[in-house]
């Protein structure tokens, strides 16, 4: 049975607690990072120290944080969903390689903070994404498959690639268009798995609301590229760690418009001025992107609500 793991501050204390019925059973140990908490208790003790102490703090009795801490890698998948990369112009049965980008984890926050928007930023999109918590390191080239995924993945966690996409896409700048400081709510918790629930992570269903109206919607079967084979392919290009992040990719629905593949290769040939000051004059028109007032909500569980992330909720507020 999975077990929902959060991370909180009670009492002037950050602690860590496992999430039962909508109640919090606190867990002992003084883990200051992700990598320290799954070092110090393995799935089985949990269960153990679970079933001996019961519920105890409701979830209003605390002030939550992200369940992943600065120190681990903060590191995304980009344009991994089927109907996400159609509608970016591009051909999900071609594609040969694995969009990578990292946020600086300054960004991180809890699942229920607010989301600022910067003054300089006038475009600010969203992006549900299934987050994937590494179980232990990865130091050389390894080949991960399907059925061993539960050796290297240890938990699950919703997470909002919240993107400044006037920053992001003329200054060719991911790491700066998505490191804002609020950019990157994670949690409310991690969900850890059991080895036989590993194929849920194919079967899970995202959904993102802005005010109540369904924004993304999509199921994790459409990844293009699964974790298995994500994981196999940075392992020949960095060390990752116990502990670190790997967010999968967003659905279609995000409020950037993109060019059709006719337009862009217009665009290509225009003077560099010209065309960013095209692309800024059609996402102005673009009323999806976010404002100060604005909720939004971000869920993610299966169908039969066993394996369930909880839900992220951000009011964005303007930059002071």
């Amino acid at each position: 049975m999975a077990i929902n793991i959060l991370r909180y501050v009670h009492e002037q204390r950050t602690q860590w607690g496992a999430v039962v019925k909508g109640r919090i059973v606190p867990i002992p140990g003084d883990a200051v990072t992700t990598a320290d908490f799954l070092r110090d208790h393995p799935l089985a003790a949990l269960k153990a120290h679970i079933d001996r102490n019961g519920p105890g703090l409701l979830l209003s009795d605390v002030r939550l944080l992200s369940p992943l801490t600065p120190n681990q890698q903060f590191i995304c998948q980009g344009a991994n969903y089927r109907q996400h990369m159609i509608e970016s112009g591009m051909d999900p049965d071609a594609k040969a390689y694995n969009m990578i980008f990292t946020k600086a984890t300054s960004c991180l926050a809890a699942a229920d903070a607010d989301l600022v928007k910067p003054k300089a930023v006038s475009f600010l999109d969203y992006e549900i994404e299934l987050g994937l918590i590494l179980r232990q390191d990865i130091l050389r080239r390894t080949t991960v498959t399907d059925a061993k995924l539960h050796d290297f993945v240890a938990g699950l966690v919703i997470v909002n690639d919240y993107s400044a996409r006037d920053i992001q896409i003329p200054q060719m700048q991911f790491y700066k268009g998505k490191s804002f400081r609020s950019f990157g709510p994670v949690g409310p918790w991690i969900c850890l798995l059991e080895p036989h629930e590993m194929p849920v992570i194919r079967q899970l269903q995202l959904t993102l609301t802005v005010n109540g109206q369904i924004r993304q919607q999509d199921t994790t079967a459409n990844l293009v590229w699964g974790p298995a084979e994500t994981l196999t392919e940075l392992s020949g290009v960095h060390d990752l760690h116990a502990g670190d992040l790997l967010s999968t990719g967003t659905p279609a629905g995000c409020a950037l418009a993109v060019p059709s593949p006719a337009k862009q290769r217009i665009g290509a040939l225009l003077p560099e001025r010209t065309k960013w000051k095209i692309f800024l004059k059609v996402q102005s028109r673009r009323p999806q992107y976010l404002k100060p007032g604005d909720v939004v909500e971000s869920r993610i569980r299966s169908a039969d609500g066993e394996i369930d992330l909880g839900v992220q909720r951000n009011r964005v507020v303007a930059e002071a």
